[in-house]
């Protein structure tokens, strides 16, 4: 188990980073899929991605298919989910998967104990023991555009390809339509 406290204090300033620590993560996810041959799919952009809906409108693609990446702390662990633009987490399906309330960590906390920074949090490249899950929403497409480390950064891939390259610990269904997604049917 991982003691959190001690890793925000004690994490070192990585050199090379900018203020945010994004231009080394995005490195790192490059990295990351420079193993796979695939890290001239790792996309840049001027404006910024790092909301779905500033990542959709950079993309020109509907927010539903931007694969938000969101960090919580269950006890002393760390678990990322990847939930589909226009869902949220549905809290009592969470504590039923998962037998704790979901507690998002703190934007403080973020890129000491995931290795990026909110905005970039993605599953690629990320700090060793965390479990990321996948939610059944993403299912419903062939491609998303999940981040890829940084506030203006994003990689399309295939639902399979997140799945394996997300390094997935499972499926899981603990999301529910953000009211406003809801509204527009």
């Amino acid at each position: 188990m991982y003691n959190l406290q001690y890793m925000i204090m004690c994490r070192p300033r990585m050199p090379g980073t900018d203020e945010g620590g994004e231009t080394m993560s995005v490195e790192k996810v490059r990295e990351y899929f420079r193993q796979y041959g695939m890290e001239e799919r790792v996309k840049e952009v001027d404006e910024s991605s790092a909301t779905v809906e500033s990542a959709a409108a950079a993309l020109g693609c509907e927010p539903k298919r931007i694969a938000k990446t969101l960090s919580f702390r269950a006890g002393e662990a760390v678990l990322l989910i990847v939930t589909a633009g226009d869902r949220k987490i549905d809290n009592k399906k969470y504590k039923q998967r998962f037998g704790c309330k979901a507690q998002m960590l703190r934007a403080e906390e973020v890129e000491p104990l995931v290795g990026h920074g909110v905005g970039g949090v993605c599953p690629f490249g990320i700090n060793d023991g965390i479990d990321v899950y996948m939610d059944v929403s993403l299912q419903r497409f062939e491609t998303v555009f999940p981040a890829a480390g940084s506030g203006n950064s994003m990689i399309e891939l295939g639902i399979d390809e997140l799945e394996r390259y997300g390094r997935s610990s499972g499926w899981v269904d603990v999301c529910r339509e953000r009211e406003e997604a809801a509204a527009e049917k």
